[in-house]
């Protein structure tokens, strides 16, 4: 790789013109009729750029992010649709990656492809990026990917992953997914939680692994600055406590995507109240939807 003769300064995060004031798509009446990119792209800033896939194409409508460093770019998910005629995210990355080239040159420039959980509506794409040059594409299996990482049998010790100068921290977050991962991102203050945090029905699949992960994600946020955190989708209305009908594909009046650590607490406090007790469970920002058994 040749070296950038300017590297980005990623310990400066005091970034001008950052904001996830943003409209995303939310599906429409008619699916026929959708006039929707695949995929939006919103960059939050000059590094950082945040994806949503057409609700009408997949009704889940995942978030999917991607990075840049200094050495290589992490794309976290690839989205619920395989076919890239109705998923063109590989050309769409390929874009986003030449034109950060353009501004920052160098040869040999990586691209790695990650996952927050091993879910269905979060891999899809993969193939997509399969003979992609200068691609490492890490599968979502549990054995897998916390090898990659560099995680141990500790769930509480985060591994590092630099990206070159931007070097984000990656938490084990059982609970919803035995191989779920949670990527925190110093330079933006980004917690990307994938479907353990988000507003709408947090499944879980094992309840003390949850809850741990919880705990653990309030403890780091206590030592570190959160500016949002970030699920993967959206699926509360902005009626407290109201969320859409799955596979519902508009959701015209959507809360913002971003949550915030008090949030966090938030669902420590209704994890206590809901004591392990199997159902759906209510609550403003979010449900808690346990799956026992």
């Amino acid at each position: 790789m040749s070296p950038d003769p300017n590297p980005v300064d990623f310990t400066d995060t005091q970034v001008a013109g950052r904001s996830l004031d943003v409209r995303w798509i939310h599906g429409s009446e008619s699916a026929k009729h959708n006039t929707d990119p695949e995929l939006q792209v919103h960059h939050y800033d000059e590094h950082t750029v945040i994806l949503r896939q057409n609700m009408a194409v997949n009704y889940e409508a995942p978030f999917l992010f991607l990075l840049f460093g200094n050495e290589r770019a992490v794309l976290i998910d690839t989205g619920a649709t395989a076919d890239p005629g109705y998923l063109p995210l590989r050309r769409v990355v390929d874009e986003l990656v030449a034109d950060w080239l353009t501004r920052h040159p160098r040869t040999g420039y990586q691209l790695l492809v990650l996952h927050s959980h091993g879910h269905g509506d979060h891999v899809a794409g993969d193939a997509q990026f399969a003979d992609r040059p200068d691609t490492v594409l890490v599968d979502a299996g549990l054995d897998t990917v916390r090898a990659f990482l560099g995680l141990g049998d500790d769930p509480g010790k985060p591994a590092a992953l630099d990206l070159g100068g931007r070097v984000l921290s990656c938490l084990a977050g059982p609970g919803h997914h035995e191989a779920a991962i949670t990527y925190y991102d110093p330079y933006t203050g980004f917690l990307l939680t994938g479907d353990t945090v988000y507003p709408g029905r947090l499944y879980v699949a094992d309840w003390d692994a949850f809850v741990a992960t919880i705990d653990r994600l309030i403890a780091f946020a206590a030592e570190h600055p959160v500016s949002h955190v970030l699920g993967c989708h959206i699926e509360m209305t902005t009626e407290p406590g109201v969320d859409y009908p799955i596979r519902y594909t508009y959701q015209p009046d959507e809360p913002p995507l971003q949550m915030t650590v008090a949030q966090l607490h938030d669902i420590r406090r209704a994890l206590a109240e809901v004591d392990g007790r199997p159902g759906r469970h209510v609550f403003d920002d979010f449900l808690i939807v346990h799956r026992a058994g």
